[in-house]
């Protein structure tokens, strides 16, 4: 679905409400998902973030088998345009989703531009009869190398009014561990990849402002994150790429496993639980300058 206004042109897939595209001045600011590297745009997270410790959960003491960041990024969407800069994506349990997730539930995700900005908000909804734990994230790819003679090595994310900042440790198979470890910033500048710190994915808690902006010494273009509703970020490229093209900023409302969480689905950290009947509401912001 196309939504466009004076500063953004934007394109959202109804399969997995995956944010495809974004242009401003001409300039795609979207990675492309090249197959080759990385197929994706912009998953959603849900109902689960990043792999399970031996790929299971515990729900009142019971082993569920679920995939890594749940279904939804894989899932089509029932889709409506509101306005020519609003859209609606919606979608609800089902069998097939019950068996990795035993609750009822509807999701509806809204991206609406403001300007330069995009919202994208999401509600979940408990249409069940007992207590739904829930995990929600995005996993936006942002382009980088935008113009002729770049590298990835122009760019960087900038964290305002930090000196430094810590992320959580993380063995090989992606489930995250204890103690935290200090991250470098330059001036508040974050200028090396997860892959030159050593690790597959630098998880962060409590973001200075709950903000961060990326954005590079080579040319003035700039993506600006907001997520006051998200309590972690995700910061992701895919190892084994000497020079990449994109940086997933990616904001978390719960931790992905890890070695100190229990088993527990609904006891996990940053995990929240709707009563029958009840709703939450989660949304960020991308400015794109």
């Amino acid at each position: 679905m196309a939504l466009e206004n004076d500063a953004l042109s934007v394109r959202v897939s109804s399969k997995g409400v995956e944010l495809q595209s974004v242009v401003r001045d001409r300039v795609e600011r979207m990675w492309c998902a090249d197959p080759a590297v990385w197929g994706r745009h912009a998953p959603l997270l849900f109902p689960l973030i990043g792999r399970l410790r031996d790929g299971w959960y515990a729900h009142e003491g019971e082993r569920v088998e679920a995939p890594m960041h749940g279904f939804c990024r894989d899932r089509e969407f029932a889709a409506e345009r509101v306005s020519g800069t609003h859209a609606r994506f919606e979608t609800a349990s089902d069998a097939g989703t019950r068996a990795v997730y035993p609750f009822d539930f509807r999701l509806r995700v809204d991206f609406s531009l403001e300007g330069a900005t995009i919202v994208k908000t999401h509600t979940v909804e408990n249409t069940g009869e007992a207590p739904m734990p829930f995990e929600l994230g995005g996993h936006e790819a942002y382009a980088t190398r935008l113009l002729p003679g770049e590298h990835m090595a122009d760019y960087f994310a900038r964290f305002e009014g930090a000196d430094a900042l810590e992320m959580f440790g993380m063995d090989g198979e992606g489930i995250l561990a204890l103690p935290k470890i200090e991250v470098p910033l330059e001036a508040g500048r974050l200028t090396k990849t997860p892959e030159q710190l050593g690790i597959d994915t630098i998880v962060l808690e409590n973001v200075p402002g709950s903000r961060v902006t990326l954005a590079s010494t080579a040319n003035p273009y700039e993506v600006e994150v907001e997520f006051p509703d998200f309590p972690y970020l995700g910061i992701w490229t895919k190892a084994g790429q000497d020079d990449a093209r994109y940086l997933c900023l990616e904001p978390w409302s719960a931790l992905p496993d890890a070695h100190f969480s229990p088993r527990e689905l609904a006891e996990k950290p940053g995990v929240r639980v709707l009563a029958p009947g009840e709703r939450a509401t989660l949304a960020y912001r991308m400015t794109f300058r």
